[in-house]
Order: C-alpha cells, then structure tokens, then sequence
C-alpha cells in the first residue's frame, strides 16, 4: 500500500483504528437502550426529544446517540418543523432491531456485555498467552463451558449469539459442497468431549475447533473419526486465515479474540488439513465463501 504525503503528517488511519471503539460502544448503546426498535414501531420520524420520552432516557444525551448514529449511516435525518427527526435505515431495521429478519442484536448484545469485557485484558491475554475470564468475570475458565455457561442467562446469550451470525452465514458454508450424497448428518452441540457422537455419515463442526487447543481438537476430531460411517465426512465452518498471514482482518481479530475468550484460535485451511489428515480423514476441500466464516469438507 503506497503511503501519500498526506499520510504522513496526518494519521488518519492510526486515529481511526485509535477511535474504534467510540464506534463499537455508541452501536452497543444504541441497541441496549431499544433505539432502533423505538423507531422500527413509530409510524413517522421521532425527534430526539420524542425517543428520549419513549425510552426514559435524557433528551440532551438522546440526541447526542442520534445524531452519531446518523453520522454512522445506521439513521436516516432529515428537518421537520425546523427540528432534526431520525428514522430506521433499511440496513437498522433488518439488522438491528429484536424483530428483524437477520436480526444481530443478540450478537452486539454479547460483544457489548461479554466480550468488550474480555477485550479490557487483551494486554494480559497477549503476555500471560492464556485466557481472561476471571480477571473479567471473577471466575475460574479452566473448563472454557463452565466458564461460557456460567449462568442460565450467560448460557442464553452465548447461544443467541451463535443462532444470530449462523442466520446470516449459514446459507454459504452449508452450500459450498454438495452435501445430497451425506443422508445422515450430525451438527456436533452439547459436551462432546463426554457424550458419545451417534453414527452419521456427516458430522457439521461450526465454529467449534477454534475454542479449542491443536490437542483437544485432534481428539474431537479422532472421536468423529471413529463414529462417522464408512464413507462419511466432517465439514468444519471457520475463519480461515490466509496462507501467507495476510488476513482477513476479520480472522486475525478473532484469533485475537480466542485468545482472551477460549482455550483455541483461529487457523489457515492447511492447520485445519493437518489436524483432520492426523484424525484419519482424507480427499480434503476447502471452499473460501468471501464472507466471516468458510468450509472445509474431509471424506473418511
């Protein structure tokens, strides 16, 4: 990437990238307070000081969320009576709101309450090279569930969170690969270190190995291994990391992200072929989708 003059005497990118987060906490701010669905069942524009009413929030700090919400092209303002009144954007209503059709707000529910905390010791996750959740919650993540599932609401939001991103990507990893000729297919959930795994002739791992170290997943994986009928496979659904360790961005901040969360990481499509070509898997075929996570399929 060239570097202009401009560049150099004003870093506007390393200012960005410094601010981030004002971005991150005004969306988790705005959809905590029900914002965008205030606006989703009003039947015309609101003015700052109408959501403020609606909401029980100030009408001064209303405003404020508003107006950078606008900014951030999540609201449509326009003047009505000499007054700025805010609206949903097609993009807000579909993904913003409980109600929406791929609705993200159990998502940015748990990166606001959950991982945002985690994220405070990323320091410490990168010096010490392990996981944050008792400095942040308080409690012992030497069983990463115990840890997750530490209360029936943290269980629901986790599981929200996952049923969120999986509606708006399941559609291309489960179409990568013509998956007709697998009759039987097992989506691993529960403990599956403890259970035992029914006989399938497709197991769907997502975004399951990459909680976990090269260890525990070479030994997932041995134990789909040998329950998976002959002829069967594995599709795993993850972020792969380029070869090269050029990205994608979104991969390599999430392996940053299964640092302070998880005991795994994020992995290039060739660890994944290692791992699975140990657990006895072969015919390996990676299918890159352009989008957060992609698939790779394996044959037994």
């Amino acid at each position: 990437m060239s570097v202009t003059k401009d560049d150099e005497t004003y870093p506007r990118k390393i200012l960005q990238y410094m601010e981030g987060f004002l971005i991150s906490k005004t969306l988790f701010a705005a959809c905590e307070l029900g914002v965008f669905d205030h606006l989703e069942t009003a039947e015309r524009p609101l003015s700052a000081a109408e959501v403020a009413q609606g909401l029980g929030s100030s009408e001064d700090g209303t405003q404020r969320l508003l107006s950078a919400c606008a900014g951030l092209e999540l609201l449509t303002v326009q003047q009505c009576n000499n007054q700025a009144v805010y609206s949903n954007t097609g993009l807000s209503s579909r993904f913003l709101t409980q109600t929406g059709p791929q609705s993200l707000y159990h998502s940015i529910q748990y990166n606001s309450k959950t991982i945002y905390l985690c994220w405070h010791y990323l320091t410490d996750a990168v010096r010490e090279g392990q996981n944050q959740y008792e400095k942040a919650f308080g409690i012992s993540s030497k069983d990463l569930f115990e840890a997750l599932y530490r209360s029936d609401e943290e269980m629901l939001k986790f599981m929200h969170l996952m049923n969120s991103i999986w509606n708006i990507c399941s559609k291309d990893v489960v179409t990568a690969f013509d998956l007709t000729p697998f009759k039987i297919i097992y989506d691993l959930g529960g403990d599956f270190f403890k259970d035992e795994l029914p006989e399938a002739d497709l197991y769907i791992l997502a975004r399951i190995l990459h909680d976990w170290n090269d260890e525990r997943s070479s030994e997932l994986l041995a134990k789909v291994y040998r329950s998976c009928s002959p002829g069967g496979g594995v599709l795993l659904v993850e972020a792969l990391l380029h070869e090269d360790g050029s990205g994608p961005l979104t991969a390599q901040l999430y392996s940053l992200n299964m640092l302070v969360q998880t005991e795994g990481r994020e992995r290039k499509a060739s660890e994944y072929a290692c791992l699975l070509t140990a657990a006895g898997f072969t015919n390996i075929q990676v299918q890159r989708t352009g989008k957060i996570y992609d698939a790779i399929l394996a044959r037994k």
